[in-house]
């Protein structure tokens, strides 16, 4: 079988060896990402209520929002989402579609009147829980990969390796996929007499014995150089992705004169994400090879939030909204296993694991959760971006409530850290938050009053890019991650409606909410100046109704 030299990722990873790598780029912007949910009042006026406040969500983007509370609020929202995804590659074409329940948020608000004499009027307290975000998701890809394979990865990341431990799975110097890879016979650092291009270098021997490949040609060690199949196989992707991040507010917010509203809320959030990759190369001839990972990232985080609300003109209804969130400070863990199976020919005709004495191909399987006795857990903390929010608020009357507003996040800011706080170990993974770069969203929303007991509403979001377009994931040399893929979000689009009916005590809300955002799909990628690997093409949609009950007291 022929071989090819594995391409070259970025040389800095081999200068950056402190510790065992676990995180990427793309566990960063997940982590740091947030999808639009809330009461179905929030949802269906797309979220564009910062500036106008009066709806329990408000105290998640501004937390002055409840300020504007007279009266007790309660409410729980639910719903019915259905996830779409569709991707395209050679010609091929998935579609997964999947209908599941969702429990949006329950809050309440409870407003106490200082008085009508004294600037301060009332002094509000607040609590919300909200998902915000959901990592529901199925994707699936396959064609042929043309003249690149993800044994290149595993090569790269074997760079400098010139003696291989009997643990390589416990080494912090050793790529779990590089292990992989070596171990089960995908990359060598054998190189055939006809490709040594000049180079002085001193054959391999077995027992004592110069070995030859199935050409009869001496094969010489390159000392920490390696190589990938070089083929034209055919690939096939799968992976599921499952849980959310929960958020828990804790508020206070003033009311001045009725005019100016200030209000900080503390954030606390729970973190569960699993995910489940499959993916598989045929070489044709009954060969080929399976790499399946199990990944999980689970722990708890929290922020500050300090937001106001000011109408500049008392004999205007115009407000204008500020607010900042600081950093969420994460520590998670991260634990991971993988099993490789492999029924590859080796080009040497000695045999082993792999080729039976006979010369036929035998199955090798390498499995980490069997050779460790369970997960690799890595502990390690991470810093979301830092939050800005402007927003204003306009009413026409009692009939015509209008919001619009503009965050702003610079996701090239998060910075990763290990359990002790130390950002040194992940000196690497901080450097490659480069790709990542600064994200707008824009919301508008409207709300108008039919009747006193009747509102129609309506909202769009649009939301940037989040990855600049070469980035893509290069794990460190020590990384223990062996799921190879990412897609290179673009931007989002959200579109909601939704229609509520109030009493003077009870309230009902509904929306509905469609969200649409593409992506470029790689289940890996090398990247030499340009991709080397082409794009799967992927639609991601979800399709949200929600519910909100509440009574006033």
């Amino acid at each position: 079988m022929n071989m090819n030299k594995r391409m070259t990722l970025w040389s800095l990873a081999a200068l950056m060896t402190c510790g065992a790598g676990a995180q990427t780029i793309y566990d960063a912007a997940a982590l740091s990402d947030r999808d639009l949910n809330g009461t179905a009042r929030f949802v269906g006026m797309g979220g564009a209520m910062s500036a106008l406040g009066g709806d329990i969500s408000t105290m998640s983007t501004n937390p002055a929002g409840t300020a504007i509370y007279r009266s007790g609020d309660v409410a729980v929202s639910f719903g019915l989402s259905n996830f779409g995804t569709e991707s395209k590659y050679d010609g091929y074409k998935a579609n997964s579609d999947k209908l599941r329940g969702d429990w949006n948020s329950a809050g309440v608000v409870i407003p106490t009147k200082i008085g009508n004499q004294t600037s301060l009027r009332y002094v509000n307290f607040g609590f919300n829980y909200q998902r915000v975000k959901s990592f529901y998701r199925n994707m699936t890809m396959e064609g042929h990969l043309g003249a690149y394979s993800q044994t290149f990865q595993m090569a790269n990341q074997a760079d400098g390796i010139t003696n291989w431990p009997n643990d390589p799975y416990l080494s912090n110097d050793i790529g779990w996929l590089s292990a992989l890879g070596f171990n089960g016979y995908l990359i060598t650092d054998l190189v055939a007499e006809s490709d040594l291009d000049g180079r002085n270098l001193q054959p391999f021997r077995l027992n004592g014995q110069e070995v030859t490949n199935r050409n009869g040609e001496k094969m010489y060690l390159t000392n920490g150089e390696y190589y990938g199949m070089y083929t034209d196989g055919y690939g096939t992707f799968r992976s599921t992705e499952r849980g959310g991040i929960d958020e828990f507010d804790f508020n206070l917010s003033f009311n001045v004169n009725d005019r100016a509203y200030f209000g900080f809320t503390i954030g606390a959030y729970a973190v569960n994400y699993n995910k489940y990759s499959f993916y598989d190369e045929d070489y044709g001839d009954g060969q080929g090879y399976c790499l399946e990972t199990w990944s999980k990232i689970n722990g708890a985080g929290f922020d500050l939030k300090f937001g106001t609300i000011l109408r500049p003109f008392e004999s205007s209804p115009l407000r204008i909204g500020l607010a900042i969130h600081t950093p969420t400070f994460y520590s998670l863990d991260y634990k991971t296993n993988a099993l490789l199976q492999s029924d590859v020919l080796n080009d040497l005709s000695v045999p082993n694991e792999v080729n039976t004495p006979s010369g036929e191909i035998g199955l090798y399987t390498e499995d980490t959760y069997d050779i460790l006795g369970g997960d690799m857990v890595r502990k390690f903390q991470l810093h979301s971006p830092w939050t800005y929010n402007l927003s204003l608020g306009y009413t026409v009357g009692r009939e015509l409530a209008l919001g619009v507003e503009y965050e702003y996040k610079d996701y090239s800011g998060v910075k990763f850290r290990d359990e002790e706080g130390y950002s040194d170990t992940f000196a690497y993974e901080n450097s490659t938050t480069e790709m990542l770069k600064g994200v707008s969203t824009f919301r508008i929303g409207a709300e108008y009053k039919l009747a006193p007991e009747f509102s129609l509403r309506a909202g769009y979001n649009y939301r940037s890019a989040a990855f600049k377009e070469d980035a893509f994931k290069d794990l460190p040399i020590n990384s223990i991650q062996t799921d190879t893929d990412f897609a290179n979000a673009e931007s989002l689009s959200n579109y909601t409606l939704g229609i509520g009916y109030r009493t003077s005590s009870f309230y009902v809300d509904l929306a509905y909410k469609y969200t649409t955002q593409e992506a470029k799909f790689y289940p890996f990628d090398m990247f030499d100046g340009e991709r080397l690997v082409q794009a799967t093409q992927v639609k991601n949609a979800r399709s949200q109704m929600m519910v909100t009950l509440g009574l006033k007291f």
